[in-house]
C-alpha cells in the first residue's frame, strides 16, 4: 500500500462502504426468509401457508422499508395488510404495506399517527394469523405513543432531552418503553394470540432485544422506578413536562400497568431473530481490509460510552499499535458500537463527526494514522452526512485555512468544522443500521 495520506483516506472509507453493504435489507433477509410451495421457512421456524388466514406485516426503524419490499418480493399478494414507520427519506414503495416517514431521533405528529394505525392492525390479528415485524435502528423514535394526559409536544421535549443529556441508549429506552402502550413488549401484548415473527436488525452494543426498537416484542427488565431513577441520575426530573413525571409517578406507585415481564403468555407464540448486527458488518469491514493487503483486527464491537473517552482509547490503542515493532503493518483496526455525547454547545454535528475532531486533534502530532468513524445509516446526528475521516494533518490543514478546531469543537459544531476543512464521509441514506463503524489504519 501506498504511504499516502488520501490513499488511506479512500481506503478506511472502502472498507466502511465495505462493512454496510453486508447489512443491507435485500442481503438479510434473503438469508432468514424463503417461501417454497405453501411453507414459509423463517430463521429455524417453518409455517404451512395452508392453516394462516392472514398475514400482516408491521414495523419501524430506518431499515423497515428495504426490509419490507424484501418480504414482498417473498410473500406478494399473501400479504393481508401492513404498515411500517419509517426515517424521512428512507422511504421506498411498496405495493402491499403502506410506508409511513416520521421524525427521528425526535418523535413527532407524523409518528404518533403511523404508531397508532400500526396498532389496530395488530390488534386486528387473530388465532390464526401470522404477524411479521420488522424492527431496526431508529424504531424507538418512530414506534411512539402519547401517554394518557400527556400532549404531543410533552414527548417531543422529553425524547429531545433524553437524548441530549449523555444517557446511554439502554437508560434513554427504560424511560421510553414507560411512556408507550407499544414498547416494552407491550406490542406483543397485543399481537397476541396471533404468532409474532420478528425480524430485527440492531443498532445497540451487545444486541439486546429488550433495547433494540425499545424491545416491543420482548419481556421488559426494566421498571416505571427504574425510569424515574433514569430522570434523577441525569438531571432531568425538574426539566421534563409535569404530565411525564405525573405519569411515570403513577406507574411507580401501580396506579398504571407495568410492561410485560418474562413468563407473561404474551410471548408464548413470539419469536425473535436477529438478521443483522454491527459484528457481520465488521467481519466484512475485515474482509475488505485484506482485500488490500492490510492486516486487519477486530477490536471491540460494543464500543460505548463518553465520546471524548473513547477518542483518547481509539488513539493511544492506534499508537500502541504503531510503536509494536512485532505487529505486521499497515494494520486496520475495527471498532463498532456507539458512543454517547453529552451537548453543552448549540452547534450542529453528531457523535461520529464530533469523534472524528476529537481524534484530529489528538492526531496532529501523530503522523501515520488515519482514523474515520460514520455511522452505518448514513446520517450523523441530524445532520445528512454519515461522519469524518482525519489524519495528523487534518488540523494542521485547518489551521492553515483559519479555521479554529478548538472553537468548533466547544461549540459542538464538528459539521461545519468538515464542511469547511474536508474530510465529510456523505453516503446517502443508507436503509440500514448496525450502529457505527470506526476504522484506524496505523501506516
Amino acid at each position: 500500500m501506498e504511504n499516502d495520506k488520501m490513499n488511506c483516506r479512500t481506503i478506511a472509507e472502502q472498507i466502511f462502504l465495505a462493512g454496510v453493504e453486508s447489512v443491507l435489507p435485500y442481503r438479510l433477509i434473503t438469508n432468514e426468509m424463503s417461501l417454497k410451495d405453501s411453507c414459509l421457512k423463517i430463521g429455524h421456524q417453518s409455517f404451512s401457508l395452508e392453516t394462516i388466514e392472514n398475514i400482516y406485516v408491521i414495523g419501524a426503524g430506518k431499515a423497515g422499508a428495504m426490509m419490507g419490499a424484501e418480504i414482498e418480493k417473498i410473500l406478494g399478494n399473501r400479504i393481508t395488510e401492513g404498515h411500517i414507520v419509517v426515517k424521512y427519506g428512507y422511504s421506498c414503495k411498496l405495493n402491499f404495506i403502506k410506508v409511513s416517514e416520521a421524525g427521528h431521533p425526535i418523535p413527532d405528529v407524523n409518528g404518533f399517527s403511523a404508531t397508532m394505525e400500526i396498532l389496530k392492525i395488530a390488534e386486528l390479528a387473530n388465532w390464526n394469523d401470522l404477524v411479521i415485524c420488522l424492527l431496526s435502528g431508529g424504531g424507538s423514535s418512530l414506534l411512539s405513543d402519547i401517554p394518557e394526559g400527556c400532549l404531543p409536544d410533552d414527548m417531543i421535549k422529553v425524547n429531545d432531552l433524553l437524548i441530549n443529556c449523555g444517557a446511554s441508549i439502554s437508560e434513554i429506552n427504560a424511560v421510553r418503553k414507560h411512556l408507550s402502550v407499544v414498547k416494552g413488549g407491550q406490542l406483543a401484548r397485543v399481537v397476541y394470540p396471533a404468532t409474532l415473527v420478528n425480524l430485527i436488525l440492531s443498532d445497540v452494543p451487545g444486541d439486546p432485544f429488550d433495547v433494540i426498537a425499545s424491545g416491543p416484542t420482548v419481556p421488559d427488565p426494566t421498571t416505571f422506578l427504574q425510569a424515574l431513577t433514569v430522570l434523577a441520575t441525569f438531571g432531568l426530573t425538574r426539566s421534563i413536562p409535569r404530565g411525564i413525571l405525573t405519569f411515570l409517578k403513577e406507574g411507580a406507585a401501580g396506579k398504571k400497568p407495568e410492561t410485560p415481564k418474562p413468563g407473561d403468555p404474551a410471548f408464548d407464540k413470539t419469536f425473535n431473530i436477529l438478521i443483522g448486527s454491527n459484528r457481520m458488518a465488521l467481519e466484512a469491514a475485515k474482509s475488505k481490509a485484506l482485500e488490500f493487503n492490510i492486516n486487519a483486527v477486530i477490536i471491540d464491537d460494543q464500543l460505548q460510552g463518553d465520546t471524548s473517552t473513547v477518542a483518547e482509547y481509539l488513539v493511544e490503542t492506534a499508537i500502541r499499535f504503531k510503536s509494536d515493532k512485532d505487529e505486521v503493518k499497515p494494520v486496520c483496526l475495527l471498532f463498532g458500537g456507539e458512543t454517547t455525547v453529552k451537548m453543552t454547545g448549540k452547534g450542529t454535528g453528531g457523535r461520529n463527526q464530533h469523534l472524528a475532531l476529537l481524534s484530529a486533534i489528538l492526531l496532529q502530532n501523530n503522523p501515520g494514522i488515519t482514523i474515520l468513524s460514520a455511522g452505518t445509516d448514513g446520517n450523523d446526528g441530524t445532520t445528512d452526512v454519515a461522519g469524518a475521516v482525519v489524519d495528523s494533518d487534518t488540523i494542521h490543514g485547518a489551521i492553515s485555512k483559519n479555521i479554529d478546531p478548538e472553537k468548533h469543537l466547544n461549540e459542538f459544531d464538528s459539521f461545519h468544522f468538515f464542511k469547511k476543512a474536508g474530510g465529510h464521509i456523505i453516503t446517502g441514506p443508507t436503509m440500514t443500521n448496525v450502529m457505527d463503524i470506526i476504522v484506524v489504519i496505523v501506516e
